[in-house]
């Protein structure tokens, strides 16, 4: 966390920046209160400062909500070209999220907001944040995707396959698409001499992980390097009481050893992750993908399978040539020994006002089902 200053009541103040999306801290910041008009506070925002909020709780949601609406009024990106519209519209919503990331209100010691008809929110934000022993600054629409994120934790996600909740946590990838999960229930196992072993690479809330140990595998070791995603993942296995079948750990994609299975759902899009909680969607040059396609031979055992888990919307958004998946996986001396797919079934797929919809009603999912190719 770094140190901010800025001058209030003509007294120098100091906090503590937190940014769950690794949001720079801001350079000027300016208090207002519920005097300060929508258009005004947009202007601020526009010209640079950040506006520390100290009116009441519910009318910092207010300002906030209304700001977003005037930002909502402007001309959508009309490019014809697929990869083109994406690309503004994307940028456009990074835009739209800076703007919004700029009004602010503090955190004091004990995760309080000392605001009028502020709830209770230490428990959500010890569960982000820590604890936090200094006055911390943080954005205002982080801290409702803060409590938004806490709720889904409590309420869970229900996973048909499962038949049960699997619990969330915030900035790890929620299992709310039941595609890709459905494709890991359904697949036909790998035949092994004696119970089968998988790895579950990327296993976020552990959903996958937890599928495969209620399929009958004897043995599944999960990763992650994101040490939230390994905490949730523990939580939830210990939770659908698969703990002695799964073992979670902290590690970069492939943890030591070879098993019968190998799974991995990467991100789908390739691409730069403009902040940390993009990292469950943008695969930079997309890494994660080569680097389990290039590790399977080494951790593979005789007569096993690797499942790779991929959309095909970045082929729609012309992010990635129909050509290129194949290509990685042969280069990788890998072949496909057979796939499942199934369309999209989440609501912006079926959405015609959505702007990306001629690529989402076209997107795919599908399971491929990899070895070493025999030479």
């Amino acid at each position: 966390m770094s140190e901010i200053s800025w001058t209030e009541d003509g007294t120098e103040r100091i906090a503590h920046w937190r940014s769950e999306s690794g949001a720079p801290a801001p350079e000027r910041i300016e208090p207002i209160d519920d005097t300060v008009t929508a258009d005004q506070a947009l202007r601020r925002l526009r010209q640079g400062s950040a506006l520390l909020w100290r009116g009441d709780y519910p009318g910092a949601r207010q300002l906030l909500s209304a700001i977003g609406r005037r930002l909502d009024r402007r001309r959508a990106p009309t490019h014809r070209d697929i990869a083109r519209l994406f690309t503004a519209h994307r940028a456009q919503r990074a835009e739209r999220a800076r703007l919004l990331g700029g009004l602010l209100v503090e955190l004091q010691p004990g995760h309080r907001v000392d605001l009028r008809r502020a709830p209770d929110i230490s428990a959500a934000c010890r569960e982000a944040y820590g604890d936090l022993r200094e006055p911390t600054l943080v954005s205002l629409s982080e801290l409702l995707g803060v409590l938004s994120a806490h709720q889904w934790q409590q309420k869970g996600v229900w996973i048909p396959a499962l038949e049960a909740y699997v619990h969330p946590r915030h900035s790890v990838f929620s299992p709310v698409r039941s595609e890709y999960v459905d494709l890991v229930a359904e697949a036909p196992l790998p035949a092994a001499d004696g119970a089968v072993t998988a790895f579950d690479l990327g296993t976020g809330t552990g959903v996958l992980a937890a599928v495969l140990a209620r399929r009958g595998v004897a043995r599944v070791l999960a990763s992650d390097i994101n040490p939230r995603a390994v905490q949730c993942a523990r939580d939830n296995v210990r939770r659908l009481g698969l703990a002695e079948r799964i073992e979670v750990i902290e590690t970069d994609l492939y943890p030591p050893g070879r098993a019968d299975l190998l799974v991995c759902n990467p991100p789908w899009l390739p691409g730069a992750a403009s902040s940390r909680l993009e990292l469950g969607v943008y695969d930079q040059d997309s890494a994660m993908l080569r680097g389990f396609l290039a590790g399977i031979e080494g951790h593979l055992n005789p007569g096993g399978e690797a499942w790779l888990v991929i959309s095909d919307l970045a082929e729609h958004l012309q992010l990635r040539r129909a050509e290129d998946l194949p290509g990685l996986i042969q280069e990788a001396g890998l072949e496909v020994i057979g796939s499942h797919s199934t369309r999209a079934r989440h609501p912006r797929s079926r959405d015609p006002k959505d702007l990306l919809h001629a690529a989402r009603s076209r997107e795919v999912t599908t399971l491929w089902r990899l070895r070493p190719a025999r030479r």
